[in-house]
């Protein structure tokens, strides 16, 4: 299949060698020259806007355009739309697998004409070689006719799924961040008890006998091994300071919303806002996870 992927940061790279790995032809655009430089470098075939994207899409011969855009959620998913607006008819598929807001995918889906698919994706950088998990709302048709390239950017058949109508893919990503808060939380306070607590614990060796056979082993907890590994028992100079926050607000806002409990949610999301105050190590546990994995910046003490 022949795929346009525009966006080609650390995810949309991740899509683009994927695809490539799996046999499908992918035309790249950033507006970074050197990054769809680099893209082509590794096989793709470059374009130099979206315009030509399209151009080199429909040399294609192909029936429809397949378009996957992996740009910053917001502002920048609705810039790429009102690009590609001249050049979209109701064969195409534009998918979105940033971490747009449920609500803006369902107006992107209404506006566009396309088919849109909101694709809600879960591994981070750290998946480059497993794949990621997909969470994709939109119509029925259009996932089918994607299903092949969401084999390949995902883990293999049993990461994707279509979860429903317009919305429903970032909806499920949404609560799925709500949820990956309250764990970070929990691992966090279990490891700051022991930490504080009684005996002198070597945490990476805690990390690792939980990871082999403990009910509570996880990916997160391998995280957590290989935070203690790197930064040593006590997180070395990692700060407590946990950035992000929006995936999570949305989830509670939803929750109140629906008259839903969700106060563990809750709880971990004012935590992470406190952490922008004082210390805390269960905070700089979190804040090195965020770092395993989607390679975010970890912010040190001074």
């Amino acid at each position: 299949m022949q795929l346009g992927v525009i966006g080609l940061g650390r995810m949309g790279r991740i899509v683009v060698d994927r695809c490539l790995d799996a046999g499908h032809d992918v035309v790249a655009f950033d507006l970074s020259a050197e990054a769809t430089a680099a893209a082509a470098e590794a096989g793709a075939e470059p374009a130099d806007s979206v315009a030509d994207l399209c151009d080199r899409l429909e040399a294609g011969g192909e029936d429809g355009k397949r378009i996957w855009l992996m740009v910053p959620a917001g502002e920048a998913v609705d810039a790429t739309l009102d690009d590609l607006e001249p050049h979209l008819g109701n064969d195409d598929v534009v998918v979105d697998g940033g971490n747009s807001r449920f609500e803006a995918s369902i107006r992107r889906a209404e506006a566009t004409a396309a088919a849109y698919l909101d694709c809600g994706t879960s591994g981070g950088p750290a998946s480059a070689e497993a794949g990621f998990s997909l969470m994709v709302g939109g119509p029925a048709w259009a996932y089918e006719e994607l299903v092949p390239v969401f084999d390949a950017v995902a883990t293999g058949p049993d990461g994707h799924d279509r979860m429903g109508e317009s919305g429903a893919g970032h909806y499920v990503k949404m609560v799925h961040n709500g949820v990956e808060y309250a764990l970070m939380q929990a691992y966090g306070e279990g490891f700051e008890l022991l930490h504080e607590g009684r005996f002198d614990l070597d945490m990476e060796s805690v990390a690792r006998t939980w990871n082999n056979g403990a009910v509570i082993r996880s990916w997160l907890l391998e995280l957590c091994e290989e935070a203690f590994r790197e930064e040593g028992s006590d997180l070395g100079d990692v700060a407590d300071h946990v950035a992000g926050g929006s995936t999570g607000t949305w989830t509670v806002q939803e929750a109140l919303e629906q008259e839903v409990p969700v106060p563990l949610i809750y709880n971990a999301l004012a935590e992470r806002f406190d952490s922008r105050n004082e210390g805390r190590f269960s905070r700089r546990l979190a804040n090195r996870l965020r770092y395993g994995f989607g390679r975010h910046e970890v912010r040190r003490r001074e």
